[in-house]
C-alpha cells in the first residue's frame, strides 16, 4: 500500500525586511537627543523658586572684589525662600541695616517664609522691603503688580519700610527675555510701574543687570527719572549702568556673603535709607 505524504499548506515565509538606512539614523538620532534633552528639563528650576541674582554668575560671572572707595555705603541684604529662616540678628550684629525679602513670583506663587523675613528684620531694628520676581510670558505686568501689593508688596509711611522692588532679569525658567521683543518688555515693565504706583503711591525700585537690560529692553532709559536703579554686578565694582541713570541707590556685589548669601551696599548713609523709605 502506497505512504501518503502530507503537503504542506504553510504559505511561504516572507523574506524578512531589514530596517533601511533613513529608520537605523533617526533611531540613533533620537537615542542621542533623548538625554539631552531630559537633563535640560531636570535642570530647569521649579517656578516660584527664583531669586535676585540667579542668572548673574551664569550670565555675567564674577570679577574682582567689591571695592567701595571712599563712598559712604550701608551694608544690606536680600532673602528669598532659598535662605528659609534668617538669623537676623547675626546679621544685623555684622552691620547689616536693611533687607529687601523676596513677597512673590508671577501670579503663582508667595514666599513661605516671607513672614518670618520681613517681620524678622523689621523687629531687629532694620529697614526693610519687599521685592517680586517678573515672570513676563505668564501675565500682564497690571496684572503681577496687583498680585504682589495684595501679598506683601504695599508700604506705609513709618520710616521703615522701603518700596517695592521690581526683580527683572534673566528668565531661569526659560529664554532669557521671557519670549518678549524689547519694546514689548518695555511696555510689560512700563505696566507694572504705573499700576505699583497708582496702588501704592510709591515708585518702585527696579533690580535688573546692564547685559540683561541691553539685550532685553534695547537699553531703554526712560524709567530712570522716577524709579531708582538697583544693580546687580559681582565685580570690584558696580560698572556701567543702564542708560538714563547716572548713578546707583543700591548694588547687590556677591551672592555669597556672611550669614545670607546675597549682600548689598546702598549708596549712601542710613540717613539716606530711610529718606528713601519715607518717600
Amino acid at each position: 500500500m502506497p505512504v501518503l505524504r502530507r503537503e504542506n499548506t504553510r504559505p511561504p515565509r516572507s523574506p524578512r525586511r531589514r530596517p533601511t538606512a533613513g529608520i537605523l539614523l533617526a533611531a540613533l538620532s533620537l537615542l542621542l537627543t533623548l538625554p539631552a534633552s531630559l537633563a535640560q528639563a531636570a535642570d530647569t528650576p521649579a517656578r516660584g523658586s527664583a531669586h535676585m541674582g540667579m542668572g548673574v554668575l551664569a550670565h555675567d560671572g564674577r570679577d574682582g572684589t567689591p571695592s567701595t572707595g571712599d563712598a559712604t555705603q550701608t551694608e544690606g541684604v536680600d532673602v528669598s525662600s532659598h535662605q528659609g529662616n534668617v538669623a537676623w540678628s547675626t546679621l544685623w550684629n555684622s552691620g547689616v541695616r536693611w533687607a529687601y525679602v523676596k513677597a512673590t513670583e508671577g501670579t503663582y506663587y508667595t514666599s513661605p517664609y516671607f513672614a518670618q523675613q520681613y517681620n524678622g528684620s523689621y523687629n531687629v531694628g532694620m529697614v526693610r522691603g519687599s521685592y517680586h520676581f517678573a515672570t513676563p510670558d505668564t501675565t500682564g505686568g497690571a496684572t503681577q503688580a496687583n498680585y504682589f501689593v495684595d501679598h506683601g508688596g504695599g508700604w506705609s509711611r513709618d520710616g521703615r519700610t522701603l518700596p517695592g522692588a521690581l526683580d527683572i532679569e534673566w528668565n531661569p525658567y526659560g529664554a532669557a527675555c521671557y519670549g518678549k521683543t524689547q519694546s514689548a518688555m518695555v511696555t510689560w515693565i512700563r505696566d507694572f510701574l504705573n499700576q505699583y504706583k497708582a496702588r501704592t503711591g510709591r515708585d518702585a525700585v527696579i533690580y535688573t543687570a546692564t547685559t540683561w537690560w541691553t539685550q532685553c529692553t534695547g537699553n531703554y532709559g526712560g524709567f530712570a527719572a522716577a524709579n531708582p536703579l538697583w544693580i546687580a554686578r559681582y565685580a570690584a565694582d558696580p560698572g556701567t549702568l543702564p542708560a538714563g541713570w547716572g548713578f546707583y541707590t543700591m548694588w547687590q556685589y556677591t551672592s555669597s556673603g556672611p550669614t545670607v548669601g546675597d549682600h548689598d551696599k546702598f549708596n549712601g548713609a542710613l540717613d539716606r535709607v530711610v529718606a528713601l523709605a519715607n518717600g
